[in-house]
């Protein structure tokens, strides 16, 4: 394991780098459009709670590899769309760009419900005294609701956090150089099958743990006094 270690150090730090912005950007993104798609699977719209509903349902149930791969052939190669200039390594920014893509929309649906669990938890009487100072159900939302309901649910988010760095190995089935595709790579050349699943396996608790150490602080924190 020592040599395995020392041969691909530089291989190894820059992978996980690669997983590390993964899941940065597409969580970013995915609390981004998980909160509207929570607002309006709330909204006393129902044009605009349907289309939440099928959000939900339909990202829910398709497997990531499946969004992930469309959004490279589909998007990418088939339609021509690009997320990244003309140059040398376009094809390697453009994967990346849609495996963000990929992993955002998918995780957002988990933010979503996890989002709406929590406006649930807002005790009715909060969102008409709301009502009654005039305030639209925008502002009402925004002012009222959403920050009960993200105190109340960091818990629950900081674990569709995690599952979202696990998640992101499966960008490597589009040739984004995460941590995943490097452990093919290694399995390919190397004969220690145990070792390099150790080391990744390590990799992979030295990202998540401090995640759910720090959400479950911050979970402590700012809990909701009932």
């Amino acid at each position: 394991m020592t040599d395995l270690l020392s041969n691909y150090h530089t291989q190894l730090l820059d992978a996980f780098w690669v997983t590390i912005k993964l899941t940065l950007y597409s969580g970013l993104l995915a609390l981004i459009l998980g909160t509207i798609v929570a607002a309006m699977r709330v909204s006393p719209v129902p044009v605009a709670r349907w289309v939440g509903t099928m959000y939900v349902t339909i990202f829910r149930n398709t497997p990531l590899t499946l969004i992930i791969v469309f959004c490279s052939l589909g998007l990418y190669q088939t339609l021509g769309l690009r997320l990244a200039p003309a140059g040398p390594n376009d094809l390697a920014e453009n994967n990346f760009r849609f495996a963000v893509i990929g992993l955002s929309v998918y995780t957002a649906a988990f933010v979503c419900e996890s989002l709406r669990s929590g406006i649930n938890t807002v005790p009715l009487g909060q969102s008409e005294a709301g009502r009654s100072l005039g305030l639209t159900f925008g502002q009402n939302l925004r002012m009222v609701v959403l920050p009960q309901a993200f105190r109340a649910v960091i818990g629950p988010l900081g674990s569709v956090f995690i599952a979202l760095t696990k998640n992101s190995t499966v960008a490597s089935v589009i040739g984004v150089a995460e941590a995943a595709l490097l452990m093919d790579t290694m399995t390919e050349n190397e004969a220690m099958p145990l070792a390099i699943g150790a080391i990744f396996a390590a990799g992979f608790v030295i990202l998540t743990l401090p995640t759910g150490l720090l959400f479950g602080w911050l979970a402590k924190r700012y809990e909701v006094a009932r």
